[in-house]
């Protein structure tokens, strides 16, 4: 169906020199189900440094590990400026929902950088390859962090570890500790061999929904640039909305941050199982959508821009 066909565009350097980073930029789209409009609810965003601790649980490799340390660095550190679009655009967008907090100060809204200042490893899966949130998982968020409360743990999982939750929905989440004392943190599934018909899209055919095209993944590993959507979105919800009572649209049964009320959406003319149109890495042939720091090429999900108060990407 012409409806669920995609164009791979090749970069013309002539177009993106008159490039400009706005978070008017870009493409913009109603979501599939209704008109989303995430709403303060009072709490704080995370601002200024955000500080990871990265806990690589299992066996991850060095392609994962590069590719995701080199998305976060993308964030803040710009690649060659006649690269265009870049990942630091997008993240624009997500700096710019400072503005929806009351008293915001009028104007541009402030940098948030992200930086990744503990890592740790545990290949010798010590609790095992099934992960559980209540009593893995609040373990090695005291391994990588040591305690330290300023940190926001993010536990990535190598292709043969099973975390609670994920595979069911979502392949990577933004969560809460338990009380007394509730901490944000992040998982991330690794779909390799752990659902890749459901977290391996758009580089994986999709288990269910319409059939579309099967996107070839930027850095040459399928599972690598599927983990940077997984947690590219679930970043932005952390960041938006980290004790659950900050940005995020309350519409549905459950609170739905600015990624995940466009989930499945990464350029013009995206549909149920079709990802839209996407550029296209003439030397290898990968699909992308955003440059990176050192001509890195990352495919990044779709979130709700403030601006135009509609699903957006660069």
């Amino acid at each position: 169906m012409a409806s669920l066909s995609i164009r791979l565009l090749a970069l013309s350097l002539s177009v993106t020199a008159l490039f400009t980073c706005s978070s008017g930029h870009g493409h913009t789209y109603d979501p599939y189900n209704d008109k989303a409009r995430m709403i303060h609810h009072g709490g704080p965003m995370l601002n200024g440094t955000v500080k990871l601790a990265i806990m690589w649980y299992g066996n991850c490799g060095k392609e994962i590990k590069n590719t995701m340390r080199n998305f976060i660095k993308s964030l803040t550190v710009p690649g060659k400026a006649k690269l265009q679009p870049q990942v630091t655009c997008w993240w624009k967008v997500v700096e710019s929902y400072q503005s929806m907090i009351p008293d915001a100060k009028p104007g541009k809204s402030p940098k948030i950088k992200v930086k990744v200042v503990k890592q740790s490893g545990e290949k010798t899966y010590k609790y095992g390859k099934v992960l559980t949130l209540q009593g893995h998982i609040p373990e090695l968020i005291e391994h990588v962090t040591k305690g330290d409360t300023e940190l926001l743990p993010v536990i990535v999982a190598a292709r043969d570890v099973s975390i609670q939750g994920i595979c069911n929905g979502q392949c990577a989440d933004h969560l809460l500790t338990e009380d007394p004392h509730p901490r944000p943190y992040i998982i991330v599934g690794n779909p390799e061999t752990e659902c890749p018909g459901e977290c391996g899209w758009p580089f994986f055919p999709a288990d269910m929904g319409p059939k579309g095209p099967v996107l070839k993944p930027p850095s040459g590993n399928m599972a690598a640039d599927a983990m940077v959507v997984a947690f590219a979105g679930a970043l932005v919800d952390a960041i938006t909305n980290p004790m659950n009572d900050a940005l995020y649209h309350s519409n549905k049964a459950k609170e739905l941050g600015p990624a995940t009320v466009c989930k499945g959406i990464f350029g013009r003319g995206a549909a149920p199982g079709n990802p839209g149109e996407v550029l296209t890495d003439p030397k290898t042939g990968g699909n992308f959508n955003a440059y990176g720091n050192k001509n890195k090429k990352f495919l990044l999900p779709a979130i709700w821009n403030p601006k135009t108060k509609s699903c957006w990407t660069v």
